[in-house]
């Protein structure tokens, strides 16, 4: 579908690719995540990476707790391995749903635009057009960068008059008192 860029499907919108689950609970998702991380990640293999995480109806376990475990996880599967953000070889999908955790590593998941099947389809032309934000960092920077020095000269003229305004209110506020 990316490739062709024809829509094969009417019904599915995103793919949830899930190649393994275990309990959401931190202990078990360590012992799991071990064994699991290791044909990608255990040395002689390396890559850079980057953990997704999403939990629905769950409140018991903390995004930043799971993320730094998993990345740690890796880390000591060989240190080789990088995070990155941007552009890594393999992202980590966590999905929490309820008491499940479920996982996956995923190759190419910013190129096809996180599984969303209608995303995938979009042409490259009619995205940069709907979606300014989109284009190459060398674009965006040659665009952002006077927008932003005049954007950031407007947003302290706005600040320096709204704390005018807040202070004329409050003048007005004690001498109505009075």
């Amino acid at each position: 579908m990316h490739t062709t860029k024809k829509k094969k499907s009417r019904v599915i919108l995103r793919m949830l690719p899930i190649s393994g689950t275990c309990k959401a609970f931190m202990e078990d998702m360590k012992k799991y995540t071990e064994t699991f991380f290791e044909p990608w990640f255990k040395a002689p293999n390396k890559g850079t990476f980057q953990i997704v995480y999403k939990a629905r109806n769950n409140s018991h376990i903390s995004r930043e707790e799971v993320i730094k475990e998993l990345a740690g996880i890796v880390g000591s599967l060989n240190p080789e391995n990088k995070v990155d953000l941007n552009n890594p070889q393999y992202t980590i999908l966590v999905e929490i749903i309820k008491s499940v955790c479920c996982l996956s590593v995923v190759r190419d998941y910013v190129l096809f635009r996180k599984y969303n099947l209608q995303e995938v389809v979009k042409s490259d032309k009619e995205d940069t057009q709907q979606n300014p934000s989109s284009l190459t960092e060398k674009q965006n920077s040659e665009v952002a960068k006077p927008e932003t020095e005049e954007e950031e000269k407007s947003c302290k003229e706005i600040k320096e008059e709204n704390k005018n305004q807040s202070e004329i209110e409050g003048q007005k506020a004690a001498q109505n008192q009075l």
